[in-house]
């Protein structure tokens, strides 16, 4: 019984001893590597000389198209002949106009006017002489309204005027002025004297305004106010033909 038990730890002994000698022979663990610290990104290569004078040219050329594409923004809402909005700028106007009464509860009104007996002036004297006729029309406008107040040619011979903080009866009355000073304009073409005159219809801008029934209402009101002026006065024309004046109820 002795024997078997000196045999079994005979045995034991042994297979500890095994055990350390292949922990020996076992290759070490290696350890986890340390992160290296980030470094910061590469700065760009300094441009050389020579393409500084590219760069400043390229800048030059940057702001030169950046001027001109506000040049050409605001020759869209320009009417050439006159320098004053067109009806796509004069429309943009009162667009921002209309926002601003219904935001803070401001008031304005709107002034639509119409040249009379411009297209007879055309016909007889040729367009210079109804661009000339325009011009003049335009400066009383300009001298009869505010900084604030904005002028718009809708197209061929009628104006829109956009006016801040009128009433209804305050904004009638700018208008029957307007006709009274366009009315005694006068102009000599090839030795004739001529008169244009102007009818003018209004619309009240208010907190429930929008801006293309607005140029409906007042466009009709330009309307009766022609028809009006046609039946009460008329004026005398030039017959295209002859170059005479004549009594006519026609514009």
């Amino acid at each position: 019984m002795k024997k078997k038990t000196r045999l079994v730890a005979a045995k034991s002994v042994k297979r500890r001893k095994t055990a350390v000698a292949e922990r020996k022979a076992a290759p070490p663990r290696a350890r986890p590597a340390k992160k290296a610290p980030l470094s910061p990104p590469p700065r760009p290569p300094a441009a050389p000389n020579d393409a500084k004078p590219a760069i400043r040219r390229l800048r030059a050329q940057l702001t030169q198209a950046l001027k001109r594409i506000d040049e050409l923004e605001a020759s869209a809402d320009t009417d050439f002949l006159l320098d004053i909005p067109n009806r796509r700028g004069f429309e943009r106007a009162l667009n921002r106009s209309i926002a601003y009464i219904k935001r803070y509860q401001a008031c304005g009104a709107l002034i639509v006017l119409d040249v009379d007996r411009l297209k007879p002036i055309n016909d007889a004297f040729g367009h210079a002489a109804g661009d000339t006729v325009l011009k003049a029309i335009v400066a009383v406008l300009l001298r009869h309204v505010r900084a604030s107040d904005v002028i718009g040619r809708l197209g061929g011979d009628e104006f829109a005027l956009l006016l801040w903080n009128l009433s209804e009866t305050d904004a009638r009355a700018k208008a029957a002025s307007l006709e009274e000073a366009i009315d005694r304009l006068s102009f000599v073409f090839r030795g004739r004297t001529v008169a244009a005159g102007a009818s003018a219809g209004v619309a009240v801008l208010g907190p429930h305004a929008e801006a293309g029934r607005a140029l409906e209402a007042a466009d009709s009101a330009m309307y009766v106010r022609k028809a009006q002026r046609r039946h009460e006065n008329p004026a005398p024309q030039v017959d295209a033909a002859a170059g005479r004046a004549r009594q006519v109820s026609g514009d």
